[in-house]
């Protein structure tokens, strides 16, 4: 459809084009026993719409070239479906969980998200494709002027306008063409469940199934046994365990330490798995000794010295709060900028978050290792709806 703007000028034609005519509006009582075909009739004289000419694709239903056409078209659907059911399969059973490259099945972990990238864009590209094929092969083609106007439409334009669409709906033959819709309706759905799984699929486990041992509630850092969780470096070799000692850390300096159990020196899968828990990661800061420090109420013996250990998972979205400023011990969020006072208990000072880091109480052995006294006594990172502090 073409439109073109109302001439009112000097070259404006004498003789009014017929479309020019002020319509008469029929009462709501006429308007509701007036036809579909009536509907657009009325609403093409009010929108100065001429249409100038009108040809079914296929004239003749049912011959093999519309046949043929409906395949193609069902083709692009039946693509998205495919696609669509692969997306869903791939995102919830595919192996998803973290694997380093020197683990086995690291690369099938590597194919996570090229593999639901690739699934859903070809849904989405499959219901496009064939939206537009359908458009292309199948609708009647037509050529209508239109007059531009301005202005808010009324009542019986959007009538009108509704009109046209059922119109153009039952003119396109969709009704007949079963292959068409049915594989449209369940490329749709498909890809609907699979907006809906991506959006929700989160949501499927209960946080809360374990009671108080709930993982929102607890970390790697809780003691199990009643043995001690030392705190371990990152070697860059998931089975060498590194332990920390108090002398380790310069002044000034941070490290970024992870939970170890005597217990797991033999376990080569658990220490590289708790390598890859989210809420394993802990600062461990070493303020310079002329450095002044407010210690938060309730969590004044938490550190040991200079020495202090906050979780790494920031309060306020979860990303790594990784950078430490010596100058201003300040801890930085990178992701939006969220900064924390290591000397004031990590309370925030700018940026989105609104709660301190969660610290952990530390200690020393014997043989002067670092250990964790107890797990965090607060949940750490975001917040959440049954969140108490």
């Amino acid at each position: 459809m073409s439109t073109r703007p109302a001439d009112h000028g000097a070259n404006a034609p004498t003789e009014p084009h017929p479309s020019d005519a002020t319509p008469r509006i029929p009462s709501d009582e006429e308007l509701a026993r007036m036809s579909t075909d009536d509907l657009v009739r009325l609403g093409n004289q009010i929108d100065d719409l001429e249409v100038v000419s009108s040809r079914e694709r296929f004239p003749v239903p049912g011959t093999r070239a519309e046949k043929r056409a409906e395949r193609q078209v069902a083709g692009w659907f039946i693509l998205a479906v495919i696609a669509g059911i692969a997306f869903l399969v791939a995102f919830i059973w595919w192996p998803w969980e973290y694997r380093s490259p020197e683990e086995e099945g690291a690369w099938v972990y590597a194919l996570y998200t090229p593999i639901i990238g690739v699934t859903f864009g070809l849904s989405v590209f499959g219901v496009g494709m064939g939206v537009i094929a359908y458009s292309k092969k199948l609708l009647p083609e037509d050529l209508t002027i239109q007059q531009r106007h301005d202005g808010r439409s009324k009542e019986i334009d959007r009538r009108t306008a509704a009109a046209r669409l059922v119109q153009t709906g039952q003119q396109s033959g969709i009704a007949r063409r079963k292959l068409i819709y049915r594989s449209l309706g369940a490329a749709g759905g498909v890809l609907g469940l699979g907006v809906l799984v991506a959006a929700f699929g989160g949501l499927v486990k209960n946080p809360w199934k374990e009671g108080p041992e709930s993982a929102l509630l607890v970390t790697e850092w809780k003691s199990k046994h009643g043995e001690r969780v030392y705190l371990r470096k990152n070697s860059g070799v998931p089975s060498d365990v590194v332990l920390v000692k108090a002398g380790d850390l310069e002044p000034g300096s941070m490290e970024t330490v992870f939970p170890f159990r005597e217990e797991e020196r033999e376990d080569p899968e658990h220490l590289a798995e708790v390598l890859r828990s989210a809420d394993s990661p802990v600062m461990l800061i070493r303020l310079r000794p002329n450095v002044a420090v407010i210690k938060r109420e309730g969590q004044e013996d938490f550190n040991y010295g200079t020495l202090f250990a906050y979780s790494k998972i920031c309060s306020h979205m979860g990303c790594p709060t990784s950078l430490y400023e010596d100058q201003t011990n300040r801890i930085l969020c990178p992701c939006h900028q969220s900064q924390f006072q290591a000397n004031e208990y990590a309370k925030p000072v700018f940026g989105p978050a609104a709660r301190p880091l969660a610290q952990l109480p530390i200690a020393v052995d014997d043989q002067g290792y670092l250990y964790a006294r107890s797990d965090f006594i607060e949940p750490v990172g975001p917040a959440f709806w049954e969140r108490n502090s």
